[in-house]
């Protein structure tokens, strides 16, 4: 199995590591702010983000995390027209992409976005997508790793933040559409088959290896 150390960075008080070789890899995690606020810390991040690809480093990112590392590169990442991704989306992989598990040519995680990525760098490869998210999941040489939804939610947590949400920030029919997916009884996600993609290429392959990740933690939320 994959081992990982983690220590974490908490960007939004302008905590950042000395230096990217810090740590072995890193996760960029979700976040409450939109990547087109252009904040400092966002700035400062998306510099390390640079740094950390040109030292060769394996990152994975999620929701906040995916589109800022997309900003970084010279994507746009902007409200999207269709409104929220709420409850549960099916992604399609493209033809030739890799790193899912054999067998699987399609994978179902947890949404809950209202921004995402509108136009990708020219320097990240597509590996999902679905019709209301085309760049669902990137791929920036064999260095970053992105996906728009949360592989760390899961059926149960999703379900929650949807009722929480909805009449909120989430307008009510989006949200009734959501949970009347999200309460059937076979919903489910593939989380676990993402879990391992993920943890495959933060450690590039080499699942005895110990000591791989840090993390660059920011508040997981609902960007």
């Amino acid at each position: 199995g994959f081992t990982f150390d983690y220590v974490t960075f908490d960007v939004r008080d302008d905590v950042f590591p000395a230096s990217a070789k810090d740590c072995d890899a890193w996760i960029v995690t979700g976040s409450k702010a939109n990547v087109y606020e252009d904040l400092p810390w966002m700035r400062r991040l998306k510099a390390l983000i640079l740094e950390i690809y040109d030292a060769d480093l394996p990152t994975v990112g999620i929701c906040f995390g995916h589109q800022i590392i997309a900003e970084a590169f010279g994507g746009d990442v902007n409200k999207y027209p269709d409104g929220w991704g709420v409850g549960l989306h099916r992604y399609e992989m493209v033809p030739g992409a890799e790193g899912l598990d054999a067998g699987m040519s399609s994978f179902t995680l947890s949404a809950m976005h209202q921004d995402q990525v509108l136009v990708k760098p020219d320097s990240a490869k597509v590996l999902a997508s679905s019709p209301f998210c085309p760049f669902a999941a990137l791929q920036y040489d064999d260095r970053i790793l992105t996906f728009q939804a949360h592989p760390e939610f899961d059926v149960t947590f999703e379900t929650r933040l949807v009722e929480y949400l909805r009449g909120m920030s989430v307008p009510k029919d989006k949200a009734d559409q959501a949970l009347e997916d999200l309460t059937v009884p076979a919903a489910a996600t593939d989380s676990i088959a993402i879990a391992h993609w993920m943890a495959s290429f933060l450690q590039r392959g080499e699942p005895t290896q110990q000591d791989a990740a840090g993390a660059d933690v920011q508040e997981t939320s609902k960007s």
